[in-house]
């Protein structure tokens, strides 16, 4: 089998891979976001129930990434080791999120509990299968490390899109949806929305895999370094650096999971209104603009026009979410009349979000070089393994507080599910459950972050300035360890 030869890569070429990653995350976001109140607040399972489900869907991860890592590692295909498990992972993942969010609404609570376990468990299993190899892919058709840098920069910006759409259209959707094929009620709308919703979300995910798998030429001597749990761990309790970045990324991840999971009940049972969805879509599709403009112009304005070190920007970033939840706390305790007033603390709130995004990424590539300069080993494969689990591990952990919070306050007991869509839910709800939903999606995140904070100033040492010392002395050992070998 001979090798192709080096060409650049193709415009197409790169806009189809980004476009697989925006698909790939409005799926990973409609499940992460929705799935907990899909099943908990419209089907009626036990909060907890659902918070224990997907907290051990997370755990389970960390063995099923590695797995499959080993599984396309070792696959030889006429089509390449990674393009197959990529539209296998897809059309199934497609098939079982559709079926996730068409669970018959006449099953008991039992019956209903277990479908949501297994439904979420399978899809975790199925988006790995096509998560894995769509990361690890890059090498495989890329040549330089420019271009490779430039893709993944690209790749993870389209990612923050499809999850900026998930979050501006969900539920307008939803209701649009539900009405149009027959819902009389907000339950039914809502049942009958997510259904046809997640249809429509499964085949543009397909569409868009399909484009990157057609667009996309593996290298036949592609490799791929299989990664095992234990080395993982291993890996990153010797690199002191991917350690911190890796627990910033929990906590950070943590608290803003916490908020997205619950602020769909903050504007159904607090907020409230006849038309509370439609201002829930607005505050969101601000905040999902918010998200876009502050990874594609706030960050880089910082970086590269006013010069900020990455450092900084992460502490103002972290900065202005925590101001973004102490004014949105304190909004809660006045009449909030008007959703507008929300998006102020919405801007900070976002706009951190788009900046972390970015950060955490550039943060956890720098640890790489770290940990050459440090072990003489380079353990990217590694950290970038951890990074996925890292974050499905902070989506469960978050899930599993907003269940806590749910199961608590008694929330969605106290409404009517089969009302008219006209009720008002907020009137059904007692003032001390909207408090603590306040204060869960508020106060519990500001600590997150502050522990972050702290965390992060006293362990990161990688300074833009130290960042190009290190660099500079991998070069010279990478050229040393090349001349041992040679």
């Amino acid at each position: 089998m001979k090798n192709n030869t080096k060409t650049k890569l193709s415009g197409f070429a790169k806009f189809s891979y980004a476009l697989a990653a925006v698909g790939k995350d409005m799926v990973y976001m409609l499940s992460a976001t929705y799935v907990l109140y899909y099943f908990q607040d419209i089907l009626g399972v036990s909060a907890i129930a659902m918070g224990t489900i997907l907290l051990v869907a997370r755990f389970f991860d960390a063995f099923n990434d590695p797995i499959m890592g080993v599984v396309v590692a070792k696959t030889k295909t006429r089509w390449g080791k990674f393009r197959p498990w990529l539209l296998i992972g897809t059309l199934t993942n497609a098939a079982i999120l559709f079926l996730m969010f068409s669970a018959p609404p006449e099953m008991d609570t039992a019956g209903l509990t277990a479908y949501a376990a297994i439904a979420y468990i399978l899809w975790g299993v199925t988006y790995t299968m096509m998560d894995i190899p769509y990361w690890s892919m890059i090498p495989a058709f890329t040549e330089s490390g420019k271009e490779r840098e430039g893709l993944t920069t690209l790749a993870r910006s389209a990612a923050g899109v499809g999850t900026a759409i998930i979050t501006i259209c969900t539920m307008m959707a939803v209701q649009a949806l539900g009405k149009m094929f027959g819902g009389t009620n907000s339950k039914e709308i809502e049942i009958i929305g997510f259904r046809w919703f997640a249809l429509a979300v499964a085949v543009l995910f397909i569409i868009f895999t399909i484009m990157a798998c057609v667009s996309i030429k593996e290298k036949s001597t592609a490799k791929m370094e299989s990664v095992s749990v234990g080395r993982m761990f291993k890996a990153l309790f010797q690199n002191d650096q991917a350690l911190t970045v890796v627990v910033a990324i929990v906590l950070i991840n943590t608290a803003i999971y916490i908020t997205s999971n619950l602020v769909i009940y903050f504007f159904k049972y607090d907020f409230g209104g006849t038309n509370w969805f439609g201002d829930y879509s607005l505050f969101n599709a601000f905040g999902g603009g918010i998200q876009i403009l502050a990874m594609m112009a706030f960050y880089p304005i910082m970086r590269n026009v006013i010069k900020l070190s990455n450092t900084k920007i992460f502490y103002i970033g972290l900065g202005a979410a925590m101001a973004g939840y102490a004014v949105l706390l304190g909004l809660t305790f006045t009449s909030m009349g008007n959703v507008f007033i929300l998006f102020v603390p919405a801007f900070f709130i976002f706009a951190s979000c788009g900046i972390m995004n970015v950060l955490t990424t550039v943060f956890l590539a720098n640890t790489v070089d770290y940990g050459y300069f440090k072990l003489r080993r380079s353990d990217e494969s590694v950290i970038f393994s951890m990074q996925t689990f890292v974050v499905k591990l902070a989506s469960g952990v978050a899930a599993f507080a907003a269940s806590i919070c749910l199961q608590i306050n008694n929330l969605s007991d106290a409404a009517t599910t089969e009302a008219d869509q006209t009720v008002d839910f907020s009137q059904a709800v007692a003032d001390g459950s909207k408090i603590g939903l306040r204060m869960t999606m508020t106060v519990i995140p500001i600590i997150g972050l502050l522990i972050a904070v702290f965390w992060f100033r006293k362990k990161f040492i990688l300074t833009d300035k130290k960042v190009a010392e290190i660099s500079e002395q991998v070069k010279i050992l990478k050229a040393e360890d090349g001349d041992k070998e040679a």
